[in-house]
């Protein structure tokens, strides 16, 4: 049988009764290339510790017993080990999990959103926003930055007041820029919420790697019922692929996901393996500084080639813009090098990875720039 080519899936998709707002939209993904060095989706390249990796095996033959049983619904004992980790005074009933930051976002959507409602997020932004919205029948408001990709509070505020959203989104350290927001946007986008009862979520996926001092949106959770913070073992853990997102909120938030979520939405092996990471926090965030060292490399060693990088406080550098970044894509490619094109005015992002693979990158982009390939647009 010859395979379907992607017109005749396309067609075939549609001839289903989907729901009108996800026709002609496509999953989200970056490309999937079997490369040496993958700079690209901003995981944490770093191996797992020996003890980290040991402490896990361990953890999951701790559950093969009772793997015929359902997990630990409220998988109580991870969120006391979440909240520990978080510090900031909080406990383990203003914490949840779920398989992925992702799935924390999609049950607030699902509790708070939906169907004649709105969300609100400020591009450039993480591109998983409107497509959470497209998945809950939700609207989609795409909000504004300042040119240079920042924030204001003066900004946010007036936008928020204007479109009224139900729920609002900001991420920090933003995807795809690396830009922080000032805790002066949270707090002005919380109170312009007021009138609405809005939820306001600070996606705070890479906050691990911000520059010391930068403070995390978790200081302004007490008195603020609809603030939620977001964040991942994805990232500074170096866990990607055990799906772990969490968030810290208002106890009657997460009361509030438990009338969304599956059940038993979390495995016996996600919670073992999570427990083990948390036990060894040290050890797993030992490379954050490292990435942080990288990524500054990054940012100098493109702005020597005169690249504009963009100020990052994640674990990733956007650049540009370019006079032809499919070419310089294309370029690093060739030299078993894979970075995003993210489809931003002809910047491209590179996530920091090992010393080697950062050395591998500048090297390769230093002899791009020698052939007339990697130089700013015009």
């Amino acid at each position: 049988m010859n395979p379907t080519s992607a017109e005749e899936r396309l067609e075939r998709l549609n001839a289903l009764p989907l729901r009108e707002n996800l026709r002609g939209t496509v999953p989200y993904g970056a490309p999937q290339i079997d490369v040496p060095i993958q700079l690209n989706v901003n995981e944490n390249t770093h191996p797992l510790p020996t003890a980290v990796r040991e402490a896990i095996v361990t953890g999951v033959e701790g559950t093969l017993e009772t793997l015929n049983r359902y997990p630990d619904r409220e998988f109580t004992t991870m969120r006391e080990s979440l909240a520990r980790y978080l510090g900031h005074g909080l406990t383990a009933d203003r914490l949840w999990a779920a398989n992925g930051s992702n799935e924390v976002l999609q049950q607030i959507l699902q509790a708070f959103a939906g169907p004649g409602r709105t969300l609100m997020s400020f591009p450039p932004t993480y591109s998983m926003y409107p497509l959470l919205a497209a998945g809950t029948d939700t609207g989609y408001i795409a909000g504004t930055r300042e040119a240079d990709f920042t924030l204001t509070a003066e900004s946010a505020a007036a936008q928020v007041r204007e479109h009224a959203p139900d729920v609002v989104i900001v991420c920090s350290p933003n995807n795809p820029t690396g830009t922080s927001t000032g805790l002066d946007v949270i707090e002005a986008v919380y109170a312009a919420t007021e009138a609405t009862r809005s939820m306001v979520i600070v996606d705070e996926a890479y906050a691990e790697f911000a520059h010391t001092g930068t403070p995390s949106a978790l200081e302004l959770l007490p008195g603020r019922e609809r603030l939620i913070i977001s964040r991942t073992m994805s990232k500074a853990f170096g866990m990607a692929g055990t799906r772990l997102g969490y968030m810290a909120a208002a106890p009657e938030v997460t009361d509030a996901l438990r009338l969304v979520r599956l059940p038993y939405h979390l495995s016996a092996v996600t919670q073992a393996v999570a427990l083990a990471a948390l036990a060894h926090a040290d050890a797993l965030l030992a490379t954050v500084e490292d990435i942080k060292a990288q990524r500054d490399r990054i940012v100098d060693g493109l702005d020597r080639l005169g690249l504009t990088p963009t100020p990052s406080d994640s674990n990733f550098v956007l650049f540009g813009p370019l006079q032809d970044p499919e070419a310089v894509w294309h370029g690093l490619l060739d030299a078993g090098v894979i970075i995003r094109d993210i489809g931003l005015h002809g910047r491209l992002r590179v996530s920091a990875g090992t010393e080697a693979e950062t050395s591998a990158f500048l090297d390769r982009m230093q002899e791009l720039a020698d052939a007339g390939i990697a130089v700013p647009a015009p």
